[in-house]
């Protein structure tokens, strides 16, 4: 239990990423954690597209960094796995439920010592010409909105620790 707690306090997101592919098995436990993330009444709503396609991760990161308005850059910090997560918008929570699962997922990375950062952007990326090109080449129905990218591969180097807790972040009311 100690170590899960640890886990959750000193997660940080990752910016720069070493060329290595991660391996399986830690991907696997990955996306295992984001399937058992909690959803609204249980029903499932979001899926997770694994995208390791060097041809697919450029695409995708074009049309990012295209909405990000800075085309110089890779807006995943060349990290080497994308994780796409969407859910069907006809389940009053898919919002939620994505988020959870992107939560779960970054959370289960950092056990395993797989760096990951949430990237933004993915439900405007589905919504391009492109991208919903793309969801129709995937087999994924227009149900599906995206609700954000979760980035994995090796730290090239040890994350910062936290900056303070802000003072009013928790407050009571008994």
């Amino acid at each position: 239990m100690k170590d899960t707690i640890q886990t959750l306090i000193t997660r940080r997101s990752c910016r720069s990423y070493k060329e290595e592919q991660i391996k399986d098995e830690e991907l696997k436990i990955i996306l295992e954690a984001g399937t058992y993330a909690p959803t609204g009444m249980g029903k499932q709503s979001p899926i997770i597209l694994v995208i390791q396609d060097e041809e697919t991760r450029k695409k995708l990161t074009k049309i990012n960094a295209k909405i990000a308005g800075d085309e110089s850059r890779d807006t995943f910090y060349n990290a080497p796995t994308i994780l796409l997560v969407m859910a069907d918008k006809n389940i009053k929570t898919y919002i939620e439920d994505g988020s959870l699962v992107l939560g779960n997922m970054m959370n289960a990375a950092a056990a395993l010592n797989v760096g990951s950062c949430w990237i933004h952007r993915a439900k405007e990326e589905l919504e391009t010409e492109e991208g919903k090109k793309l969801l129709e080449k995937w087999g994924i129905p227009d149900n599906f909105v995206g609700i954000g990218h979760c980035i994995l591969g090796y730290a090239k180097e040890s994350a910062k620790g936290a900056d303070e807790r802000k003072k009013d972040y928790i407050r009571y009311i008994k």
